[in-house]
């Protein structure tokens, strides 16, 4: 069995306007101290993350302690947002249409088919292996969907200010068989 433990970024500094080199707050950055404190317990063979200074941020204090790489994929970085991207109607929209996006911006299938590519990649290449996965809400959503296709816009909204959010998935092989929520902290932007 091979264990992922995805771990949706801490709370931003949303007054930064470049999206991929966004940190987080001081707030985010006492949040990963919970991340690590958690994940610290488990024996993990290795960190993925996202590219995206904030989603690695998250997870860097607890590699940094094991003494361990954290290796980027572009396929995990977030959704490129366009015009009124997270406008609340947007959000929904794309999560009835998958390919709906909005000018500029990038749909959900799109977001979908980079990460599980990506995913899989890691499945096959460390089978029965315990790795962590930076990543964002969206993204990460999109990977959930993509094994409960009932996981819909309520799901999405449900978890849309959880920073850090931890869920631990099992594979065996490619198929997903057992999921848990570990940690899911309430913050707004």
């Amino acid at each position: 069995m091979t264990r992922i433990y995805f771990v949706r970024h801490a709370q931003p500094d949303e007054s930064w306007k470049d999206d991929r080199t966004r940190p987080l707050t001081r707030t985010g950055m006492e949040d990963c101290k919970k991340v690590t404190e958690l994940l610290i317990k488990i024996p993990i063979d290795y960190f993925y993350s996202s590219p995206y200074k904030r989603s690695v941020d998250t997870i860097k204090e607890c590699a940094d302690t094991l003494n361990m790489p954290v290796y980027t994929d572009e396929r995990f970085r977030e959704r490129q947002a366009g015009e009124n991207g997270y406008h609340i109607d947007m959000v929904k929209k794309r999560w009835e249409n998958f390919d709906f996006c909005e000018k500029g911006g990038e749909s959900l299938r799109s977001v979908q088919k980079r990460n599980i590519e990506a995913l899989n990649e890691i499945l096959m290449k460390h089978r029965d292996k315990t790795i962590v996965i930076g990543t964002h809400g969206t993204a990460l959503s999109t990977i959930l969907n993509f094994y409960n296709p009932d996981f819909n816009f309520n799901d999405f909204k449900r978890i849309w200010h959880w920073m850090p959010y931890i869920i631990r998935v099992d594979f065996e092989g490619t198929a997903l068989v057992n999921k848990e929520e570990l940690l899911m902290i309430e913050r707004g932007y």
